[in-house]
């Protein structure tokens, strides 16, 4: 059994390591099983030494969104820093897409390997003013806003593609392709999903179509829908920020 609150222990927490901690319950149980005394005995400690590091189940909550933005945004800054495959010819598309659209690959990325997290990062911010949102989110969000508006997108038309790319992102990814399997067991698809207690002549389409609904390549789907929406916008002038290529 793991010492309870030893004093070298409480030495070593800190916000970043109690968030770790908080993501890999999370990512190990789902989200119904963090608590703070689940967590507190994950980390070896007594539960009130985690209130110095959030304020209760609530903070945690916010915590989890915060971890997921800054594993997102550390993505960012280093696939930024890796050499282009293409030996740094400027991109086909204009570069405010292309940067559209890396972003949209960390966040998938970061969602599959976390994909328990994605209904409270999708959910919790809109519980919490903009200005008190985890500073990981406002990074990435500014960041995109500064990308547009460097474009050559103005004040009216830069939330508008923002807001066009997070709805699809967000609603892309939610729809999960994974199934909720009713009979882990059963190796008939139609009994491991529960189809079968679907009648047939109801629902003919929800029975042969369902099993179906993970049969796709996500990335490609988020990535090939992003450009059919970016597509329809009319492109800003470039100013010369963009003149040496993609930010």
């Amino acid at each position: 059994m793991a010492q309870r609150d030893n004093p070298d222990r409480r030495g070593r927490l800190s916000r970043p390591l109690v968030l770790s901690a908080a993501v890999a319950l999370v990512d190990r149980a789902g989200l119904s099983a963090l608590t703070m005394r689940r967590l507190a005995a994950d980390l070896g400690v007594e539960p009130m030494a985690l209130y110095r590091y959030t304020d209760g189940k609530e903070g945690l909550l916010d915590g989890l969104v915060e971890a997921f933005f800054e594993e997102v945004n550390e993505r960012l800054r280093t696939t930024a820093q890796e050499p282009r495959a293409d030996g740094g010819a400027a991109p086909a598309e204009p570069p405010w897409r292309a940067e559209l659209r890396r972003v949209a690959r960390a966040f998938a990325c970061v969602v599959h390997a976390h994909p328990q997290l994605l209904p409270v990062v999708a959910t919790r911010p809109l519980a919490v003013p903009v200005a008190r949102r985890p500073r990981a989110w406002l990074q990435l969000t500014e960041h995109m806003l500064a990308v547009l508006t460097r474009a050559g997108f103005d004040d009216a038309t830069a939330p508008a593609v923002y807001r066009t790319f997070v709805a699809w992102t967000l609603g892309c990814l939610l729809v999960d392709k994974r199934q909720v399997v009713d009979d882990p067991d059963e190796p008939d698809v139609m009994l491991r999903l529960g189809l079968h207690r679907l009648p047939a002549a109801e629902y003919p389409r929800l029975r042969a179509l369902v099993p179906r609904f993970g049969d796709y390549d996500d990335e490609q789907e988020l990535m090939t829908g992003l450009d059919s929406l970016l597509g329809r916008l009319p492109e800003p002038p470039l100013d010369a920020f963009y003149q040496g290529g993609a930010p």
